[in-house]
């Protein structure tokens, strides 16, 4: 058995454990306070809202089994509304009035990159609910990341692209995420041997890109690519009737923008990694036990929320009682499995990561179907 294979197994064994928890174990001590901050207001709350209600059943069940070192865990979870100043303030706030020993969040790129401006200089651990995009995120040793960096976003799109032998290629992005995502594209096409025949980027939080959509058809594209943090691009693609394939980032894979896309929901795939509607085998505990919790279905972003809560857990465990944050830090490095895909946080992307973790899914009808494309080894 490979040391992945024994590192997924190991992950599973505990999420079951977590799952199958009768009762409470007891914790002392005065709580350890972890810090977190996510949009569950505003144009990302498609993002936050999953991820705090992961991060919540992440706490409960840590704690169900004696929480940290037999200390309990205590998150204090704050919205940044989609705002990175407010995202600035509240980091000030938990880390020098509360005193939280490490952060989770934001839900937003732009929030990422402002917050991680006042945790790197102090080596304070973040995990970040945005995957590595801007250059400067690559010096900041401290702050982790959960999903995958925004250059593998872009192979994974570009690679059912090359399944459906298309070449023109049309792009509706916004100017956070999506952003990110178009600048590693437009590096990569040559090697795809794809052309870009309209690319049209929209503010994040826009509520309407008609004119950009409408751009993007009259260029005849043979594939539509979105990539953003919103539903509305997939409600105006469809309101114009755009026939083509829609590939869609898993920026856009939760719940909440499946909902505000209504009749849009259909006919789009998605590069991603959790379908709740059929789990890989190591994802079906977590995925049960959020269903049990919350009577609704986990995909990509309440995964982020757990395994970053588990993840930082795991660390300050490690670096023991005391530990200084730069410790803490240290101890996240290397290999973790969790439920979204295994990583390795000693990686150059700060998630180790492989293209072949994507798994990639049909919406038809609201609903997700895994469709048997895989990533070639």
């Amino acid at each position: 058995m490979t040391m992945q294979s024994l590192m997924r197994l190991a992950g599973v064994t505990a999420l079951l454990a977590l799952a199958g928890v009768p009762g409470h174990a007891q914790t002392s001590g005065e709580p350890i306070k972890i810090g977190a901050i996510v949009s569950i207001t505003g144009a990302g709350a498609g993002l936050g809202v999953p991820e705090r209600n992961g991060m919540l059943l992440a706490e409960k069940t840590i704690n169900a089994k004696g929480g940290i070192n037999g200390r309990p865990l205590k998150l204090l979870i704050e919205d940044d509304a989609s705002n990175p100043d407010t995202a600035l303030t509240k980091a000030n706030g938990l880390l020098f009035t509360e005193k939280v020993i490490g952060l989770l969040g934001p839900s937003l790129t732009a929030s990422t990159v402002a917050v991680g401006g006042v945790t790197h200089p102090s080596k304070i651990p973040q995990i970040a609910f945005t995957g590595i995009g801007t250059p400067i995120e690559k010096e900041r040793k401290c702050v982790m990341h959960v999903p995958p960096p925004q250059r593998l976003n872009a192979q994974a799109l570009l690679e059912y692209v090359k399944f459906l032998k298309a070449t023109k290629v049309g792009v509706l992005h916004d100017a956070g995420y999506g952003n990110a995502v178009m600048a590693e594209l437009k590096q990569l096409i040559e090697q795809y041997g794809v052309k870009f025949v309209a690319v049209e980027k929209f503010e994040v939080g826009a509520t309407d890109t008609t004119t950009q959509a409408a751009k993007v058809k009259a260029a005849q594209p043979e594939v539509l690519l979105i990539i953003a943090t919103s539903a509305t691009p997939f409600r105006n693609a469809k309101q114009l009737q755009m026939t083509q394939p829609v590939i869609a980032a898993f920026g856009s894979s939760s719940y909440e923008y499946v909902s505000a896309m209504g009749s849009a929901a259909d006919n789009i795939t998605f590069a991603e990694f959790v379908i709740g509607e059929d789990p890989l085998p190591h994802q079906k505990a977590f995925v049960d036990l959020y269903k049990q919790t919350y009577n609704s279905t986990a995909k990509n972003f309440e995964a982020i929320g757990w395994d970053a809560v588990h993840i930082m857990a795991q660390a300050i465990g490690k670096a023991g009682a005391g530990a200084s944050p730069q410790a803490i830090c240290d101890a996240m490095r290397g290999p973790y499995s969790g439920v979204l895909a295994t990583y390795d946080f000693s990686a150059d992307d700060m998630t180790g990561i492989k293209l072949t973790s994507y798994v990639y899914s049909k919406l038809v009808g609201g609903k997700y179907t895994r469709l048997p494309f895989r990533v070639a080894q």
